[in-house]
């Protein structure tokens, strides 16, 4: 599929994946004889991939690393490896502490409804 098409199935712009591409994130993308790219399946695999590895807070810098890794074969698999532990270990450390942020928004909403309640039974909230 051409880069416009790629780019609507993604959700990224064209102008994000040529940089993706530039830095090495995309490894090498294959070419038309016209030198269009022509983006496979397996490049949308691997563009979600970099993707969840974005959402979940991992550096450019990181998924460079990563990249390069990966392109440089079967004797990285074990850095590659430790690098998704690392990885994974950090993710988990950001979910507990905004499952911590979580309960107290809870807390505070459940404080809301006591005084919400509280006002409407003195008269002094009228909510309708």
């Amino acid at each position: 599929m051409n880069v416009a098409e790629f780019s609507r199935r993604v959700g990224l712009s064209t102008y994000t994946l040529r940089y993706y591409e530039k830095i090495g994130l995309l490894g090498d993308v294959r070419r038309r004889p016209n030198g269009h790219r022509d983006f496979t399946e397996r490049d949308l695999a691997s563009i979600a991939f970099i993707l969840r590895l974005k959402e979940t807070g991992m550096s450019l810098e990181q998924m460079i690393h990563y990249a390069n890794l990966r392109a440089a074969g079967a004797e990285t698999l074990r850095e590659r490896q430790q690098m998704m532990r690392d990885h994974a270990r950090a993710v988990e450390a950001n979910i507990a502490v905004q499952q911590q942020h979580l309960e107290k928004l809870r807390e505070k909403v459940v404080i809301y409804d006591a005084l919400i309640e509280e006002a409407e039974t003195a008269g002094a909230l009228d909510l309708e």
